[in-house]
């Protein structure tokens, strides 16, 4: 009882953490197929970024790899559902966003390159 009373406000974080966890979730399989991709199409423009920025340009097989990795820890049934053929078109589709995006904007610029 002592434990409870001494750690309530850590008991009520987790589930507002859990809660929300869930909530989105549900709001996530409630879209229709085609949001679903564009949602994760969307995402994967935050990844491909992130994999620029560890990994650097001239590294595609890595970067696919990396953005893969990232993909199955947040999403596992993309290993299911989705073809890696498919879902490596939708990362050239991000790479080729990244890239106009680097070409334009001096702050995406600055955040993966570090400038």
């Amino acid at each position: 009882m002592n434990w409870l009373i001494n750690n309530w406000a850590l008991i009520v974080a987790a589930a507002a953490c859990i809660a929300a966890v869930v909530t989105g979730v549900i709001k996530f399989t409630k879209l229709s197929r085609e949001q679903q991709i564009e949602n994760l199409k969307e995402w994967l423009k935050w990844a491909v970024t992130e994999a620029e920025k560890e990994l650097g340009s001239g590294t595609g097989q890595l970067k696919l790899r990396r953005v893969y990795d990232l993909a199955l820890a947040k999403f596992p049934w993309i290993a299911r559902l989705v073809p890696f053929e498919e879902f490596s078109m939708w990362v050239d589709e991000a790479l080729i966003w990244l890239s106009k995006q680097l070409e334009s904007n001096k702050a995406i610029t600055n955040m993966v390159k570090g400038d």
